[in-house]
């Protein structure tokens, strides 16, 4: 944990080791087509639908619901900063930003994602929520 400088906001970080090239995990990460396969933090919510117009400048939209239509939202911003096969960042609609990050190790890719926490839900709930759809990705990944 530590604070980004520029909004005095606390930066939560959460990573995974995916057994896969960085060509194929920047590929499953970034695709709207794959994106609705692993972006949910548990079973009872997945992403119907969504966007991804990977350039810096770009926005993204990810609709996320519980699967019992109880609730729902848009987690979606615009990309301020693209490397193909190494990195982005964005801006989230409510001005809070994240940076994810794709490095080849021996075993495939270390995938980094560090996030401003927000404000409503405790910071241990964030990380894990966080946490739990990157474990969602990995595990998506390599079993394609």
């Amino acid at each position: 944990m530590k604070k980004n400088e520029q909004s005095n906001t606390v930066v939560l970080k959460v990573s995974a080791e995916v057994e896969v090239p960085v060509e194929k995990a920047w590929e499953l990460f970034n695709t709207p087509e794959h994106i609705v396969n692993w972006n949910a933090a548990s079973p009872d919510w997945h992403t119907p639908k969504a966007s991804n117009d990977l350039r810096t400048g770009g926005n993204f939209s990810y609709r996320m619901e519980a699967r019992d239509g109880s609730f729902g939202f848009d987690f979606a911003g615009e990309y301020t900063e693209v490397v193909p096969m190494t990195s982005f960042a964005y801006k989230m609609e409510d001005g809070r930003t994240a940076r994810v990050e794709f490095h080849p190790i021996e075993t495939g890719t270390l995938v980094i994602t560090q996030f401003d926490a927000e404000n409503s839900n405790p910071l241990e709930m964030q990380q894990n929520g966080w946490q739990a759809i990157l474990d969602n990705f990995k595990r998506y990944a390599e079993n394609l």
